[in-house]
């Protein structure tokens, strides 16, 4: 049991470590929402994830993926923050209906 936990606490070091890597070269697209973005969902992950899911998210993916976020991962975000959210992932990240 000791080792399984040990292999775990080494797995997660790595994982954490691997998150933040070069992530100083990550810019979102400016727009007046960008700070909000930035604030809200890199709490929890990089924003690197906004990049790599942006190829192929509708409207209606980046509003299941923030409700996701705010009622199952437990994210802190307003709803005034979450309809913000929304509207700039849909427009600067979101593929055509």
């Amino acid at each position: 049991m000791k080792t399984l936990l040990a292999s775990f606490a080494f797995a997660a070091t790595l994982a954490g470590t691997a998150a933040v890597a070069d992530e100083a070269n990550i810019r979102l697209k400016d727009a007046a929402e960008t700070p909000a973005v930035v604030a809200n969902c890199s709490v929890c992950h990089s924003v690197d994830y906004i990049q790599m899911n942006s190829r192929f998210m509708k409207r209606a993916g980046w509003e299941a993926e923030i409700k996701k976020m705010v009622s199952v991962m437990g994210a802190p975000v307003s709803e005034a923050d979450q309809a913000r959210l929304l509207d700039y992932l849909t427009r600067e990240y979101g593929v055509a209906e």
